[in-house]
């Protein structure tokens, strides 16, 4: 039977993270407009509000062992069998998360079925942002990788149009009442039919050429988190760091405005959801021409010039949403919607060319979840205690001009450092990954 092609290969893994990212924003969503009258009716708004985004970032804590442990597996026993399991436990977790009495019925019981649900996701998703990248990279064409690496990263906005818009929709059918009261499950609970479609598309996939390559030459090695470290710990603190402000930026742009802009500045919850949904679309439709840009004229100059567009916009952000007009707040989350794919889209790829092939699972995964924690995972919760503390947005501006800054200095470092397009084309099999691994032990060079 015929290998199926990598466009067929590409829009399985966009499928399967789509899906993915769907369980996870729902939650994010949840836990800016439902979770704090749910699992925390005893604490004030604001309170409750920072308590569900606490919640919110268990899952993004649990993300780096589901990293570490898919990461391991993907390496020795191939990328497919590991984001099939990484698929289901993420369906598990937003199905069980759907049925999970509230406060009033159970108590503490509550809050703390939500946190061990919430870890359930954040290993599901663990597994998923490098296995999908590798697998659909992997396949990619000649000169193309930058290409296929981004149609997983499509994934990511487009689970949160299919979140925002099955929340809002579930939100329009009912009375405000009754959708607080039970309704917000409904979202959670289709995560069952959406996953088992899913798996009947990633279960079709072949396994990636590169890794069938490495276990064919007897390149697997024991322990591949080990053997990536390797790399030289300048270099991966620099590759962290370069994805830290896309993840911070997002979060706060997709989560934290929700509550901000219903409790604080008092738009109206469905054009706010709206707003976020369309700007996620710009997203998603522009991620397709960035990553042809990078495949055709290099994404090193792209990437740090996507940085400064990102910080000059972070300066922009909440200014116009304070502003208190809806013209000018669709304006602010719309221009998030244009600048963040730039450096999302080929972040992904940067970080997989840091490392050879019988190791690229376990050290993507590593990095990957490490700036998503330092990143996205606490900027929602940042931002509400600043929010809280200071009564004023300015804070939280200079919060993300400062981490667009760090990661727009780390990228142009990293970029200096390291020779000019060995990573981007070489790792699978043009030259020998133990002369790789070899020739960018100890430091950068």
């Amino acid at each position: 039977m015929n290998a199926p092609a990598p466009r067929k290969i590409a829009a399985a893994t966009l499928a399967g993270t789509t899906l993915e990212w769907y369980d996870f924003f729902l939650y994010g969503t949840a836990s800016a407009l439902i979770f704090n009258k749910q699992f925390f009716p005893s604490l004030s708004p604001t309170v409750g509000t920072l308590a569900a985004f606490s919640t919110f970032a268990v899952g993004f804590i649990a993300r780096p062992l589901g990293g570490l442990v898919f990461g391991h597996f993907g390496d020795r026993i191939g990328r497919k069998s590991t984001l099939v399991v990484s698929l289901m436990l993420m369906g598990v977790g937003s199905t069980l998360i759907g049925l999970i009495p509230n406060y009033q019925a159970i108590g503490i019981w509550a809050p703390i079925l939500l946190v061990a649900m919430r870890i359930v996701q954040g290993i599901g998703l663990g597994g998923e942002g490098a296995g999908a990248t590798l697998m659909s990279m992997e396949h990619a064409p000649a000169g193309q990788r930058n290409r296929y690496a981004g149609f997983p990263q499509m994934g990511t906005p487009a689970g949160l149009v299919l979140a925002n818009l099955l929340f809002l929709g579930s939100s329009a059918v009912m009375p405000a009442s009754a959708f607080a009261a039970w309704g917000w499950r409904i979202p959670f609970l289709l995560s069952f039919v959406l996953v088992a479609i899913g798996l009947m598309i990633r279960l079709r996939i072949t396994e990636s050429p590169s890794f069938t390559r490495a276990a064919q030459d007897d390149k697997v090695v024991r322990f591949p988190l080990g053997a990536a470290f390797k790399v030289g710990f300048g270099r991966l603190a620099l590759t962290l760091l370069v994805g830290v402000a896309n993840s911070a930026v997002a979060y706060v742009f997709m989560v934290f405005t929700l509550s901000y802009g219903t409790q604080s500045l008092h738009y109206d919850r469905q054009f706010l959801i709206l707003s976020v949904t369309g700007s996620a679309v710009l997203w998603f439709a522009t991620i397709p021409l960035w990553t042809r840009i990078a495949d055709r004229h290099g994404r090193r100059t792209m990437f740090v010039a996507g940085s400064a567009a990102l910080l000059l916009w972070c300066l922009a952000f909440f200014p116009l949403l304070n502003t208190g007009n809806s013209g000018l707040a669709m304006l602010a989350l719309a221009g998030m919607g244009l600048v963040v794919p730039i450096t999302h889209c080929v972040q992904g790829a940067i970080i997989a060319d840091t490392f050879p092939v019988n190791v690229r699972f376990s050290g993507m995964s590593l990095l990957l979840q490490g700036g998503a924690i330092l990143g996205g995972g606490l900027a929602p919760m940042i931002a509400t205690a600043v929010l809280n503390a200071t009564g004023s947005t300015i804070g939280i501006t200079w919060y993300l001009a400062a981490i667009c800054g760090v990661s727009m200095v780390s990228a142009m470092v990293l970029f200096r450092l390291i020779p000019s397009d060995t990573t981007e084309s070489t790792m699978d099999g043009a030259r020998d990954e133990s002369h790789t691994l070899q020739r960018s032990s100890g430091t950068i060079r």
